[in-house]
């Protein structure tokens, strides 16, 4: 277990609780934004595990500031 499979995992289960608790649930857009990101926190897990730490950092960052964007939105 490395430390980006914490971090992304985290990152994942923060978007299940902010879609749970700050979305209305009928709105299937906002599903499908919040799911972007959890894909870009895969990639980035992924990325990370081959060694780019930089990138996967990055890519960790821009998807939670998507979600925040898309929660607040």
């Amino acid at each position: 277990m490395t430390l980006f499979d914490v971090v992304t995992v985290a990152c994942f289960i923060g978007l299940v609780i902010a879609y749970f608790k700050f979305t209305p649930r009928d709105d299937y857009r906002t599903l499908a934004q919040l799911l972007l990101s959890g894909a870009v926190f895969a990639v980035a897990n992924q990325v990370g595990n081959a060694g780019f730490s930089l990138l996967a950092a990055v890519l960790i960052i821009a998807g939670a500031g998507y979600a925040l964007l898309v929660i607040r939105g």
